[in-house]
């Protein structure tokens, strides 16, 4: 089939300015090749399918896209953060993609090259004071999106000062004015019910970690501290009516190290704890729960039956993996993005509230992370949840497994070789009948053919494969997190 034809209707943006250089690094190449352009687009061709005139909203997605010659050794989360988005409506489908302006980027387009060095650099690569909880590192934002308030928020895992576009047009609105001084974590929560967000952040000085809640109208209405005996590197949270769950993982900084300014994370032999503090409680409030050891990147839903508050996650079954082969030096940092090396497996915690007591699942012995579910059950219970799988050896993910939750049945889909997906949220379909009753959307690209496309998928035959395919007008970089909104949330 010939490739759509674009020339009439792509809008260019002016060309951003760049001096990286070609390089053998795995995650500058193949499926994580940056991309440099921004562009509209109109109207999305269809490759196969048809637009289904029962979805309404906007999929958008986070990717690391670096612009500069790193002045270290680069680390796939070091990139400047791109977003991607396609907004269906009425049977049509449009797509831009514009990069997060954030200080650091328009610092670095200013001078025209690389200010901060990255996650791999040791003290005196960085040529100005970092952000976030690590201190050295530039808030490149672009981590997680969330769209709350009809704004697109981009976060950055190490903490950052949370961006703001406008989830439509990507319009830049700059730094949310709610955020504190030691910023936000990737990973807030926004609940539909109450249109509040949720965040978390956390920092190298006492007490370690603040917890957080913005109203529907965007200010800061809660805030106080959740202290943890010394610096913690958590990444995700939940969320239920009631109860809002943080955590304090045995995986972080090496203390004797970090006086030295060197920032090595260790497991240490302890318990993971979770800290469950009321949606506007107060820290004489924390309930804390301790489980078994391990590091958690990302949770599912939670929710509260009687006297237990239950969570499914993805447990680690082994945080610090052994390097991986590699020829040029790469094996240590190949290895903590690779799921196979740290085997993450779906899980379930449960918080027994009268009597202090954990316990805790497997729900399914494959390596599976990047969860979704349909966002309308957050905070309750609920039946079915969507995980990615990935290439062996690789941060790339190659399928997805539905879960349900209530039977124990599971459903695959695989992609062929030389076909990796994004995170793919679960969009419902239009007045939806039931939990399921939706799409998982998804960005592709497709190194066989050195193309981008978008799919849908049926929520309720994920085995069938696509309904539709949508050409994309370039072939985009891999990423990490992705967002679906209904437009009925997008106040106007």
């Amino acid at each position: 089939m010939a490739p759509p034809d674009y020339s009439a209707q792509v809008l260019r943006e002016p060309p951003v300015k760049v001096t990286l250089q070609p390089s053998n690094h795995p995650y500058l190449n193949g499926a994580w090749t940056p991309l440099r352009e921004e562009v509209t687009v109109e109207e999305l061709p269809v490759i196969e399918g048809a637009i289904p005139t029962d979805i309404d909203g906007i999929y958008i997605r986070n990717t690391e896209n670096p612009v500069h010659q790193p002045l270290g050794r680069y680390h796939p989360f070091d990139g400047d953060g791109m977003l991607h988005q396609v907004s269906f409506s009425g049977g049509r489908a449009s797509y831009r993609n514009r990069f997060i302006r954030t200080r650091g980027f328009e610092a670095e387009q200013e001078a025209e090259r690389a200010l901060w060095g990255g996650l791999m650099d040791g003290p005196g690569v960085s040529t100005r004071p970092g952000f976030g909880a690590h201190g050295r590192l530039k808030d490149a934002s672009s981590t997680d999106v969330v769209v709350h308030r009809s704004q697109a928020l981009t976060t950055f895992y190490q903490c950052g000062e949370a961006y703001a576009l406008d989830a439509e047009t990507l319009e830049a609105e700059g730094i949310a004015p709610w955020v504190p001084l030691d910023g936000i974590s990737a990973h807030p929560k926004v609940d539909l019910e109450t249109g509040e967000l949720l965040f978390f952040n956390y920092s190298k000085h006492a007490p370690f970690m603040h917890y957080g809640v913005v109203d529907p109208a965007g200010k800061l209405v809660h805030y106080v501290p959740v202290p943890l005996p010394g610096p913690r590197l958590p990444h995700d949270m939940a969320f239920t009516k009631n109860w809002s769950i943080l955590n304090d993982f045995p995986l972080f900084w090496d203390a004797e190290l970090l006086k030295k300014d060197i920032h090595v994370a260790r497991q240490h032999p302890l318990p993971s704890r979770f800290a469950l503090i009321p949606r506007h409680g107060t820290p004489d409030q924390i309930r804390w729960f301790e489980a078994a050891p391990t590091y958690v990147l990302h949770f599912l839903n939670a929710w509260e039956e009687g006297d237990e508050v239950i969570m499914d996650g993805y447990f680690q079954h082994n945080p610090m993996p052994a390097p991986l082969k590699n020829a040029d030096g790469y094996g240590h940092m190949m290895a903590y993005v690779d799921e196979h090396s740290f085997k993450p497996k779906l899980h379930r915690w449960r918080f027994n509230l009268a009597t202090g007591e954990t316990h805790e699942q497997s729900l399914d012995d494959r390596i599976l992370e990047f969860g979704t579910y349909n966002q309308r059950m957050s905070g309750h219970p609920y039946r079915y949840a969507y995980s990615t799988t990935t290439k062996p050896g690789w941060f790339l993910f190659n399928g997805f497994v539905k879960h349900d939750l209530e039977t124990g049945e599971s459903w695959s889909l695989t992609l062929p070789e030389g076909r990796y997906a994004s995170e793919a949220p679960f969009a419902p379909r239009v007045n939806a009948s039931s939990e399921d009753d939706g799409y998982l959307v998804s960005f592709i690209i497709d190194e066989n053919r050195g193309t981008s496309e978008c799919i849908l998928v049926d929520a309720r035959d994920i085995e069938a494969g696509p309904v539709c395919r949508l050409a994309l007008p370039h072939k985009i970089s891999s990423g990490t997190h992705a967002y679906w909104v209904e437009r009925v949330h997008l106040p106007r």
